[in-house]
Protein backbone atom coordinates (compact mmCIF):
# COMPACT_ATOMS: atom_id res chain seq x y z
CA UNK A 1 0.00 0.00 0.00
CA UNK A 2 1.11 3.69 -1.14
CA UNK A 3 0.50 6.23 0.78
CA UNK A 4 -0.16 9.87 -0.98
CA UNK A 5 -1.27 13.30 -1.14
CA UNK A 6 -3.26 14.66 -4.07
CA UNK A 7 -3.26 18.24 -4.78
CA UNK A 8 -4.70 20.57 -7.81
CA UNK A 9 -3.56 24.17 -8.90
CA UNK A 10 -5.89 25.86 -11.20
CA UNK A 11 -7.26 22.60 -12.28
CA UNK A 12 -3.53 21.42 -12.97
CA UNK A 13 -3.91 17.85 -10.34
CA UNK A 14 -0.90 15.99 -9.11
CA UNK A 15 0.32 12.91 -7.12
CA UNK A 16 2.63 13.82 -4.38
CA UNK A 17 4.74 11.04 -2.83
CA UNK A 18 6.82 12.17 0.82
CA UNK A 19 10.22 10.68 0.43
CA UNK A 20 12.46 13.58 2.43
CA UNK A 21 13.76 11.44 4.99
CA UNK A 22 14.62 8.77 2.46
CA UNK A 23 11.65 6.73 2.87
CA UNK A 24 10.59 5.85 -0.10
CA UNK A 25 12.18 2.44 -1.82
CA UNK A 26 14.33 2.49 -4.74
CA UNK A 27 11.72 1.72 -7.29
CA UNK A 28 9.38 4.69 -6.06
CA UNK A 29 12.04 6.71 -5.82
CA UNK A 30 13.07 6.01 -9.53
CA UNK A 31 9.52 4.98 -10.76
CA UNK A 32 9.01 2.96 -13.69
CA UNK A 33 7.02 5.22 -16.51
CA UNK A 34 4.80 2.33 -16.59
CA UNK A 35 3.87 2.64 -13.22
CA UNK A 36 3.61 6.51 -13.43
CA UNK A 37 1.25 6.27 -16.33
CA UNK A 38 -0.80 3.33 -14.27
CA UNK A 39 -1.42 5.26 -11.47
CA UNK A 40 -2.14 8.73 -13.50
CA UNK A 41 -4.86 6.72 -15.46
CA UNK A 42 -8.19 8.36 -14.70
CA UNK A 43 -10.40 5.40 -14.82
CA UNK A 44 -7.87 2.51 -13.61
CA UNK A 45 -5.22 4.41 -11.64
CA UNK A 46 -5.68 7.52 -9.23
CA UNK A 47 -5.90 9.87 -12.17
CA UNK A 48 -3.59 13.19 -12.27
CA UNK A 49 -1.52 15.10 -14.76
CA UNK A 50 1.61 14.14 -13.13
CA UNK A 51 3.63 12.35 -10.07
CA UNK A 52 5.04 14.79 -7.47
CA UNK A 53 8.18 13.48 -5.77
CA UNK A 54 9.42 15.00 -2.54
CA UNK A 55 13.19 13.92 -2.35
CA UNK A 56 15.89 14.59 0.43
CA UNK A 57 18.47 17.37 -1.09
CA UNK A 58 21.75 16.50 -2.90
CA UNK A 59 23.12 19.71 -1.98
CA UNK A 60 22.68 23.00 0.56
CA UNK A 61 18.30 22.77 0.09
CA UNK A 62 15.55 22.12 2.04
CA UNK A 63 14.69 19.15 -0.37
CA UNK A 64 14.40 17.93 -4.38
CA UNK A 65 11.57 17.54 -6.57
CA UNK A 66 11.33 15.22 -9.04
CA UNK A 67 8.30 15.37 -11.62
CA UNK A 68 6.56 12.78 -14.22
CA UNK A 69 4.45 13.63 -16.83
CA UNK A 70 1.05 11.53 -17.07
CA UNK A 71 3.17 9.33 -19.64
CA UNK A 72 5.91 8.63 -17.70
CA UNK A 73 8.16 10.67 -18.76
CA UNK A 74 10.14 13.45 -16.67
CA UNK A 75 10.41 17.20 -16.95
CA UNK A 76 12.29 19.70 -15.39
CA UNK A 77 9.84 21.45 -13.87
CA UNK A 78 6.47 22.61 -13.06
CA UNK A 79 5.04 25.99 -12.02
CA UNK A 80 1.69 24.86 -10.60
CA UNK A 81 3.50 21.25 -9.34
CA UNK A 82 5.57 23.28 -7.39
CA UNK A 83 2.66 25.37 -6.02
CA UNK A 84 1.14 22.05 -5.01
CA UNK A 85 4.56 20.76 -3.44
CA UNK A 86 4.53 23.81 -1.42
CA UNK A 87 1.22 23.65 -0.11
CA UNK A 88 1.65 20.17 0.60
CA UNK A 89 4.55 21.20 2.34
CA UNK A 90 2.66 23.81 4.79
CA UNK A 91 0.24 21.34 5.30
CA UNK A 92 1.89 18.93 6.86
CA UNK A 93 4.57 20.86 8.18
CA UNK A 94 2.22 23.35 10.02
CA UNK A 95 4.51 25.75 8.06
CA UNK A 96 3.75 29.63 8.94
CA UNK A 97 3.82 32.95 6.14
CA UNK A 98 6.83 34.15 5.22
CA UNK A 99 8.16 30.59 5.00
CA UNK A 100 10.66 30.10 1.79
CA UNK A 101 11.65 26.74 0.43
CA UNK A 102 14.72 26.28 -1.20
CA UNK A 103 13.62 23.39 -3.64
CA UNK A 104 16.34 21.56 -6.07
CA UNK A 105 14.49 20.38 -9.72
CA UNK A 106 16.59 19.99 -13.00
CA UNK A 107 15.84 23.28 -14.18
CA UNK A 108 17.60 24.86 -10.84
CA UNK A 109 16.57 26.17 -7.54
CA UNK A 110 13.35 27.15 -7.16
CA UNK A 111 12.14 29.38 -3.96
CA UNK A 112 8.36 29.37 -3.40
CA UNK A 113 7.47 31.67 -0.42
CA UNK A 114 3.99 31.35 1.45
CA UNK A 115 2.08 34.42 1.42
CA UNK A 116 0.14 35.97 4.43
CA UNK A 117 -3.11 35.13 2.93
CA UNK A 118 -2.41 31.19 2.25
CA UNK A 119 -1.03 31.88 -1.51
CA UNK A 120 1.88 30.40 -2.89
CA UNK A 121 4.63 32.87 -4.98
CA UNK A 122 7.30 31.59 -6.94
CA UNK A 123 9.41 33.58 -8.73
CA UNK A 124 10.07 31.30 -11.90
CA UNK A 125 12.67 33.55 -13.07
CA UNK A 126 13.17 35.51 -16.15
CA UNK A 127 12.65 33.58 -19.72
CA UNK A 128 14.94 31.71 -22.23
CA UNK A 129 15.26 33.36 -25.38
CA UNK A 130 18.24 31.78 -27.10
CA UNK A 131 17.29 28.81 -29.34
CA UNK A 132 19.48 26.28 -27.66
CA UNK A 133 18.37 27.21 -24.26
CA UNK A 134 14.39 26.02 -25.01
CA UNK A 135 15.54 24.45 -26.78
CA UNK A 136 14.43 24.66 -30.56
CA UNK A 137 15.83 25.13 -33.86
CA UNK A 138 13.46 28.23 -34.58
CA UNK A 139 15.47 31.27 -35.11
CA UNK A 140 15.48 34.51 -33.42
CA UNK A 141 13.57 37.16 -34.79
CA UNK A 142 13.08 40.21 -33.09
CA UNK A 143 14.34 38.72 -30.11
CA UNK A 144 12.17 35.52 -29.72
CA UNK A 145 12.88 32.33 -31.54
CA UNK A 146 9.89 32.30 -34.01
CA UNK A 147 8.88 30.90 -37.50
CA UNK A 148 6.02 29.70 -39.32
CA UNK A 149 4.92 25.93 -39.07
CA UNK A 150 2.76 23.98 -41.47
CA UNK A 151 0.37 21.28 -40.50
CA UNK A 152 -1.31 19.38 -42.63
CA UNK A 153 -1.84 22.55 -44.80
CA UNK A 154 -2.33 24.99 -42.16
CA UNK A 155 0.74 27.46 -41.19
CA UNK A 156 0.77 28.13 -38.09
CA UNK A 157 3.13 31.48 -36.48
CA UNK A 158 4.55 30.18 -33.62
CA UNK A 159 6.93 31.32 -31.12
CA UNK A 160 9.47 29.51 -28.53
CA UNK A 161 10.19 30.48 -24.89
CA UNK A 162 11.96 28.75 -21.95
CA UNK A 163 10.82 28.64 -18.53
CA UNK A 164 13.33 25.83 -17.37
CA UNK A 165 10.90 23.32 -19.69
CA UNK A 166 10.08 24.03 -23.27
CA UNK A 167 7.38 26.41 -24.68
CA UNK A 168 5.47 27.66 -27.89
CA UNK A 169 2.88 29.67 -28.35
CA UNK A 170 0.96 29.89 -31.43
CA UNK A 171 -1.91 33.16 -31.67
CA UNK A 172 -4.81 32.20 -32.48
CA UNK A 173 -8.43 34.03 -33.21
CA UNK A 174 -10.61 31.56 -31.33
CA UNK A 175 -9.77 28.87 -29.14
CA UNK A 176 -12.76 27.22 -29.65
CA UNK A 177 -12.78 26.99 -32.94
CA UNK A 178 -8.89 25.27 -33.46
CA UNK A 179 -8.39 21.58 -33.73
CA UNK A 180 -7.03 21.79 -30.62
CA UNK A 181 -6.07 17.95 -29.96
CA UNK A 182 -4.54 17.73 -33.56
CA UNK A 183 -2.48 20.87 -33.48
CA UNK A 184 -1.78 20.07 -29.86
CA UNK A 185 -0.29 16.33 -30.31
CA UNK A 186 1.65 17.88 -33.67
CA UNK A 187 2.91 20.83 -32.40
CA UNK A 188 4.31 18.56 -29.00
CA UNK A 189 6.52 16.36 -30.95
CA UNK A 190 7.54 18.67 -34.25
CA UNK A 191 10.68 18.53 -35.43
CA UNK A 192 11.88 21.65 -34.16
CA UNK A 193 11.49 20.94 -30.78
CA UNK A 194 14.06 18.32 -29.79
CA UNK A 195 12.85 18.00 -26.46
CA UNK A 196 9.23 17.72 -27.34
CA UNK A 197 7.30 21.00 -26.29
CA UNK A 198 4.40 21.98 -24.34
CA UNK A 199 2.13 23.85 -26.22
CA UNK A 200 -0.18 27.10 -25.59
CA UNK A 201 -2.62 28.67 -27.63
CA UNK A 202 -2.85 32.32 -27.05
CA UNK A 203 -6.52 33.92 -27.78
CA UNK A 204 -5.43 38.22 -26.74
CA UNK A 205 -8.62 39.36 -25.63
CA UNK A 206 -7.16 42.83 -25.03
CA UNK A 207 -4.16 44.78 -23.98
CA UNK A 208 -3.99 43.51 -20.21
CA UNK A 209 -6.39 39.73 -20.73
CA UNK A 210 -4.68 36.84 -22.76
CA UNK A 211 -6.47 33.27 -22.62
CA UNK A 212 -4.65 30.26 -23.82
CA UNK A 213 -5.45 26.61 -23.78
CA UNK A 214 -2.68 24.23 -22.79
CA UNK A 215 -1.41 21.19 -24.12
CA UNK A 216 0.80 19.64 -21.70
CA UNK A 217 3.95 17.82 -22.97
CA UNK A 218 3.65 14.31 -21.72
CA UNK A 219 0.21 14.85 -20.74
CA UNK A 220 -2.05 16.09 -23.51
CA UNK A 221 -4.57 19.06 -22.55
CA UNK A 222 -4.77 20.26 -18.95
CA UNK A 223 -6.47 23.07 -17.38
CA UNK A 224 -3.44 25.11 -16.56
CA UNK A 225 0.15 25.36 -16.93
CA UNK A 226 1.83 27.83 -13.92
CA UNK A 227 5.50 27.95 -16.34
CA UNK A 228 3.43 28.35 -19.94
CA UNK A 229 1.28 30.95 -18.36
CA UNK A 230 4.74 32.81 -17.73
CA UNK A 231 6.40 31.99 -20.80
CA UNK A 232 3.14 33.19 -22.53
CA UNK A 233 3.47 36.33 -21.27
CA UNK A 234 6.64 36.91 -22.63
CA UNK A 235 5.07 36.65 -26.48
CA UNK A 236 2.57 39.24 -27.31
CA UNK A 237 5.07 42.07 -27.39
CA UNK A 238 7.57 40.54 -29.24
CA UNK A 239 4.76 39.24 -32.13
CA UNK A 240 2.57 40.35 -34.22
CA UNK A 241 -0.73 38.83 -31.96
CA UNK A 242 -2.92 41.66 -31.42
CA UNK A 243 -5.75 40.20 -33.91
CA UNK A 244 -4.71 36.37 -33.76
CA UNK A 245 -2.44 35.79 -36.43
CA UNK A 246 -2.31 32.08 -38.17
CA UNK A 247 -5.43 31.13 -36.70
CA UNK A 248 -7.52 28.67 -38.98
CA UNK A 249 -10.92 26.88 -39.05
CA UNK A 250 -10.72 22.94 -38.23
CA UNK A 251 -10.52 20.93 -41.31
Amino acid sequence: MIQFSKYQGLGNDFIILEGRRGQLTHSLANPNPDWVRHICDRRFGVGADGVILALPAQAEADLCMRIFNADGTEAEMCGNGIRCLARYLTDSDGEAPGRIWSIETLAGMIRPELMEDGQLRVDMGPPFLEPETIPTTLMLDGGLPQGTLLLEGDQLKVAAVGMGNPHVVVPVDDLQTIPFDAWGAALETHSVFPAKTNVHFLQVLDRSHLQIRVWERGAGPTLACGTGACGTGAVPSAMDCGAGAGAAEPT
